[in-house]
Parts: C-alpha cells; structure tokens; sequence
C-alpha cells in the first residue's frame, strides 16, 4: 500500500474541494440509469455517491424517500420517522429534500433544532420512543456518508429496531427507488422545504438533550468526574460536536475540546494514506492533530462526521489499533457489567481480530463472528443475547447497565467516553489494558491491504465456496478451516476466510473500486504476517486462472 506524499498533511488549497459547485450539481445533475454506478444502491451503509459523479442528487434522495414512505405503509409504520443529518456538504440538501417528501406523505418526522445529528442518537431515540409500545413504532433516516471524503453523500434507513435495516428491506427500498427514477419520478410527493418545516406533522425533538442524559445509565460517569482525570475530545468538524460540551458541563468531567471548527470542506483535516481528505477516526494520517496534543490528556478520542466510530489516543501508545481497543472494552465490559444476562455474547465480525476470540473464551462468553456489517448485531443487542457487537472499523455498541438495548447502530461517543471509565476504574489507559491482555493471551500482528481486482476476480470472490480451496498450507502452518460463509448465522460475507493456528487472512471485494480488501493476522510476528500477505494474494492470484 503506497502512502501518498500528502499524508498526514495539509492539503494545498487546489485540492480542497469546491462546496459550491457540489452542491449546485446536487440540484441541477440527473442519474443516468443506464450507468450501474447512477442507480440507488443500498450496501452495507445505505446509498452512497456524489453529486460530482451523479451517484447523489435530489432525484436520488426524492426517490429513495418516496420508496421508505412506500415501505412504511405497505408494513403499517405510522409512527414518526427520526431524521438527522451530518456535517458533510451533500447532508443538509438531502435533509431539506427528504423533509419535502415526508411533509407531502403526511407522515410525522422528528427534526432537531437546527442541529446536526449524529448517528447513535438517531438509534438511541428510536429505541427510546419505542420501548413499551407495540403498535404505532418509529423508525429514522440517517443522512450521512459516515467518514467519507467531503464530496460524498449518503443515505440510510434505520428500521423499527433502531439499526440499520437488512438487505431483505433494503433491497425493496432500492428496487423502488431505481423504479422512481426510471419513471422521471413519477408518483413521488413533494412539498416545498418552506412548507415542509411548519408542516402539522413536522415535529422538533430534543436528540442532544435525551441522549446527554441518559448516559449515566449506560457509562460509569460518576466514575470518571470522581478520578479528575484529563480527557481530549477532537470533535474532527462532526455532527457530535455540540454533545462534548454539553456532556463535560452536565457530568462535570475534566474535557478539553480542541477545536470548534465546522468546514464543510474539511480542510482543516490532515490527508489520509491516500492523500484524500477522509474523516477516519482510527487513521493515523488523519488524526495527527490529536496526537501531536496526546500528552496533554491521560486519554483523548476522536469521531468521524456521523460519530458512529471512534478513535482512541492514549499519553502512551498514541492511537489505538481499532482491534486492540475493541478486545480491551469487551474484557473491561464483561468483568464490570452485572446487570447483563451470564448468557450475554461477545459480537464481532470474521475479519476483526482473533484476540477478540480468546477475550471471550477467557471470559467463558460466546462469540457470534458475523459478516461485515453492524445490522447482523441488532436482535442480539436488541434482546440482550449480546451484550457488545463491534467491527474491525472502530465501530461498536454495548448495552446500558441493566442488560437493555441502547444503541443498535455504532455510537462513537460511547465507545470513547468508555476508555475515560477504563482508566477511571482500573487505573490503566486502554492502551495499558490491552498490554496485560497480551502477557495473557499472546501479542496478535494484524493489518489490511488493498489489492487490484478484475471485475471477474470480483464475481469470483462473491461466488466462492471452500471447495474451491484447494491449498493446505498459509505461511508454513496447515490450514484448519476455510471459511465463506459467517459461523454464528451461516451468512454469506462475499468473500474467503482462510485459518491456520498461527493465523489467517480474509479477501472480499470492494463494492465500489477494482481492489479486493485483504485482512491478515499473525500470531507470531511482522515476518509472519507479510508472509501470510504475500500467500493470501497469490492464493486469490491463483484463483482466477
């Protein structure tokens, strides 16, 4: 993987992105449907695109919205839609858009003051309005492209149950959108945005205030004021930034936030690998300004524009590997969480750490390993078979004290206010925490590539099935499994699993670029874990032929 000479750094104000021609071309851009990349495509996150390649644009937004009102009343939702938006350029006009159609539909939506609105509150306040009620549910519209560069836009639909909604929902909701646009939008509702905000069924709701004060039922916050200790939070421009303030002053904890800064253009983030600008919490490319602050605070973290993921500088180690905080929040979680169910698991996805797999072993927890994804996390979170489901991309949730659901989608802000409760109560930063879980279970190597990928490698990979593996050795150890489908729910992930003892790899394609991701991990060393590299890519090379 080739590092970019501006990474890490500043982009040059000839690469910063033109906001004003972004969203011009949001109104004035129509899809060709002829184009695959210009149709409505729900993957793991929702749709994404650009108004600069006509992937978003009001006709997207207008169809998709018609298409979730259309779900909503063939299933009999009649409950309010919670809509929030983040501080990506693309977020608001498709906010302003979605708001028309849902005024013309008569149907209720939840809208904060003027506010921006991450992720997990969104879920937090559907699961909240929700609980004791059978009839009459809510579901919510998430408008983001999580910590995607600042030309991008994004659009997902949270059902019932507070998560993101499953393909078997998402696939209706793309077939009829894609059918709104083919038919120059014929059928869809729509009032103008004026009209739309004073409308009878418009309603503003109080996201920062509920979730604010509610976390002491989810978090040790008491715990944190009593140590002093010093945290950083790096708001990174996002829809959180208004929340750190309010959740220092309410609980009266030490928290320094480092800059107030909203830019639309992001320019003020340093450049990821790649040289693009990308809000990604658990880069170091992107997080330099906090970590060239990190000795100021014990702790400090970071949440991309959406808050759904986090990133975690501690005074000693810098920022966290997202898998090595993961395994020290599920250890610390399990051993100070009584009120969940003895039965609770430990949710994970199959190219997330090994070390999260002897974390629940040591703790005599189950592990449900699950396809790429959060929404295979939601009904164990939901009915408290899981008490913690998180991704290899810093994504994660847990439950509240008392073994109920908090959030079903990835809360960035209570994953980073937990490494303030670790050090609170166990007097070791989380980075310290993860060092005493190596002495015990051993010291994992673990890093992904990008590989280049024909269109037919891709269609290769998705269709895989183990016999097609014919190998039996990865990097010197014989292969114990080979794996495409999910252990915990027998879901195809698109893509293989290859184990030995020492280690494993896992290859699926990109849904949007030419690459295959390659994860690896060793359990020996750095020397193993290039040799494994090197085995995965001509193992898939090998594939093809």
């Amino acid at each position: 993987m080739k590092i970019h000479e501006y990474a890490g750094k500043h982009l040059p104000e000839d690469k910063i992105t033109d906001i004003d021609k972004l969203i011009k071309m949001y109104y004035s851009e129509k899809p060709d449907m002829s184009a695959p990349e210009n149709r409505v495509s729900f993957g793991t996150s929702g749709h994404r695109g650009s108004s600069f390649k006509s992937s978003f644009t009001e006709s997207h937004i207008l169809a998709i919205t018609q298409a979730i009102c259309d779900y909503r009343k063939k299933e009999n939702i009649t409950g309010p839609v919670f809509i929030g938006y983040d501080t990506h350029a693309l977020s608001r006009p498709a906010f302003e858009t979605a708001l028309e159609v849902l005024a013309a539909n008569e149907t209720d939506a939840m809208i904060a003051d003027n506010d921006y609105t991450p992720t997990p509150s969104v879920s937090h306040a559907i699961i909240s309005y929700n609980s004791g009620r059978i009839s009459g549910l809510a579901d919510g519209i998430v408008i983001t492209p999580s910590h995607n560069p600042p030309s991008d836009g994004g659009f997902k639909y949270n059902t019932i149950n507070g998560g993101p909604a499953d393909i078997s929902i998402t696939s209706q909701i793309q077939d009829a959108a894609n059918s709104y646009l083919e038919n120059n939008l014929n059928g869809v509702k729509r009032v103008p945005f004026n009209q739309a905000l004073i409308a009878s069924t418009t309603h503003t709701y109080e996201y920062r205030h509920n979730y604010v004060r509610d976390l002491c039922n989810v978090l040790d916050m008491e715990s944190i004021r009593a140590s002093g200790i010093i945290l950083g939070a790096d708001p990174l421009g996002g829809s959180g930034i208004s929340y750190w303030g309010e959740i220092a002053d309410f609980y009266k904890i030490n928290l320094e936030i480092v800059s107030n800064e909203v830019d639309k253009s992001f320019k003020f983030m340093t450049a990821d690998w790649d040289g693009k600008i990308r809000m990604d919490p658990s880069s170091k490319y992107a997080m330099q300004r906090l970590l060239s602050i990190k000795d100021k605070f014990e702790v400090s973290f970071g949440c991309d524009p959406d808050y759904d993921r986090h990133g975690i500088v501690t005074k000693t180690h810098g920022l966290m590997q997202p898998n090595h905080y993961l395994s020290a929040a599920i250890d610390y979680l399990f051993r100070h969480r009584a009120g969940w169910k003895v039965t609770a698991g430990v949710g994970k996805t199959l190219v997330s750490s090994s070390m999260i797999d002897r974390v629940a072993r040591g703790l005599n927890r189950n592990l449900a390993e699950v396809p790429v994804g959060f929404k295979w996390f939601v009904s164990g979170l939901i009915d408290g078979s899981l008490g913690f489901g998180g991704e290899e991309s810093a994504g994660a949730s847990f439950l509240r004290f008392d073994g109920k659901p908090w959030s079903t989608d990835k809360d960035g802000i209570i994953l980073a206010l937990l490494s303030g409760e670790i050090t609170a109560k166990t007097k070791l930063n989380p980075s310290q925490y993860y060092d005493k879980l190596t002495e015990k279970y051993g010291k994992p190597c673990y890093a992904r590539h990008d590989a280049p990928c024909s269109p037919e490698l891709k269609k290769m990979l998705k269709s895989l099935s183990p016999e097609k593996v014919t190998f039996k050795e990865l990097a010197g150890s014989k292969i114990t499994k080979i794996e495409t489908k999910a252990s915990s729910n027998n879901a195809a992930f698109g893509g293989v699993k290859i184990s030995s003892e020492n280690g494993w790899f896992a290859a699926r394609p990109s849904g949007t670029e030419n690459v295959y991701k390659i994860y690896a991990e060793s359990f020996k060393d750095e020397s193993h874990l290039n040799e494994i590299f090197s085995n995965a890519e001509n193992m898939i090379a090998s594939l093809e032929k």
